[in-house]
């Protein structure tokens, strides 16, 4: 299988034969039997491990707010949207450096993405360059936490609140992640979580979104199944009416088994994330062709979802990390670049500078340090 990086092609290299993957999934044992359980009960669509998964995810990152589980962070993302109030034309400021998934389901509702740069330190969204870009049309802000190091969330609130407009994060690389000591997923009006395959904690594919407006709960349960009030439809109550288009966006009680289970484990899979990424600063902080991008401060505690570096000859050093049976790649990619943004050339110097330059090293729970050690010294020899 082979992935295409511009002027070169990259093997995806098989697990086994001394290779380290970029990402391997962590699926806990225990999921099995979670599963066997569920498939030989009433319920393996939404039903009732749903709601406990949506308990049992809040209470992890300490969430005091009302949730739902969806079927993929995109969904999380989009239903966050329509609550928010966004609409056809409405300009939404969005990082110009994330997984496409954060931009896409603007251009369902008919929004016009604002691209904004990037933070060379972090990758995450430059705040000064929102405030230039935001205008009377402007109707949400949306962060992104890269890699799983938080964004600046008191000078974007302070941005939001000026303009008197809600802040959505995307959160997914960031369960975990902290802010000055408040939990990712606890500060802002919306919060997305992702439980995609190669995540801290997966259901195979899935979602959560956090909100703080009580008040939305019911109408984020309708619009996630179909704009249909379940509770009612299931005691035969059809006075019901259907009063907004819904979407087919649930969570699944297969799914939620898989993530019941990795729950259970994810502190001790955090815990091992962190040493690995800790490992990375330590092992190759002194080299002077390498910058760490997005180091955890004291304020900031890393989620360590990706470990990102800065190399002027990047495309050298994949090489010759391919060569040691090493998978290194760029993840994401500049979204002002995909056509189905229709974006003319942007002015955005930091996203320019950086982007021929930037690489992700394998950073997954099938790692150990002596794993890290390995890749640092394949590195710290010299390409």
């Amino acid at each position: 299988m082979i992935s295409e990086i511009p002027g070169h092609e990259v093997p995806i290299l098989p697990i086994g034969d001394g290779n380290i993957p970029l990402f391997i999934p962590e699926i806990p044992e225990s999921a099995i039997d979670e599963v066997a359980t569920t498939l030989s009960s009433r319920w393996i669509g939404q039903g009732p491990k749903v709601d406990l998964f949506e308990k049992e995810f809040a209470a992890l990152i300490g969430n005091v707010n009302p949730g739902i589980a969806v079927g993929s962070g995109t969904d999380a993302l989009h239903l966050a949207y329509l609550l928010a109030g966004i609409k056809a034309d409405d300009e939404v400021l969005t990082p110009v450096f994330t997984c496409t998934a954060t931009n896409i389901p603007l251009l369902y509702i008919g929004a016009k993405p604002v691209f904004v740069d990037v933070d060379p330190k972090t990758l995450n969204i430059d705040v000064s360059h929102a405030r230039k870009m935001i205008s009377k049309n402007t109707k949400a802000i949306i962060c992104v936490h890269y890699g799983g190091l938080a964004c600046d969330m008191d000078e974007i609130q302070e941005l939001a609140d000026e303009f008197g407009i809600p802040v959505i994060e995307d959160a997914a690389h960031a369960v975990g992640a902290k802010y000055k000591s408040r939990n990712v997923g606890s500060i802002s009006d919306f919060t997305m979580f992702s439980f995609q395959a190669i995540k801290h904690i997966t259901t195979g594919d899935g979602g959560f979104l956090t909100f703080k407006n009580e008040e939305l709960l019911e109408k984020a349960k309708r619009l996630r199944w179909f704009g249909i009030d379940r509770s009612a439809k299931q005691l035969g109550v059809w006075e019901n009416d259907i009063l907004d288009v819904g979407y087919k966006y649930q969570m699944t009680d297969l799914g939620a088994s898989i993530g019941l289970a990795s729950i259970k484990q994810f502190e001790s899979v955090l815990a091992l994330r962190r040493s690995l990424l800790h490992r990375y600063y330590e092992k190759l902080s002194e080299n002077p062709k390498i910058n760490i991008l997005g180091r955890e401060t004291p304020d900031l505690y890393h989620a360590a979802w990706l470990f990102t570096i800065r190399v002027t000859d990047r495309r050298e050093l994949q090489a010759k990390l391919l060569a040691h049976g090493i998978e290194s790649n760029q993840v994401h990619y500049r979204n002002d670049r995909y056509s189905i943004f229709s974006i003319a050339k942007l002015d955005l110097p930091n996203m320019d500078e950086i982007e021929d330059e930037y690489l992700v090293l394998p950073l997954h729970t099938k790692m150990n340090l002596e794993d890290v050690d390995r890749i640092c010294h394949v590195i710290n020899s010299g390409w």
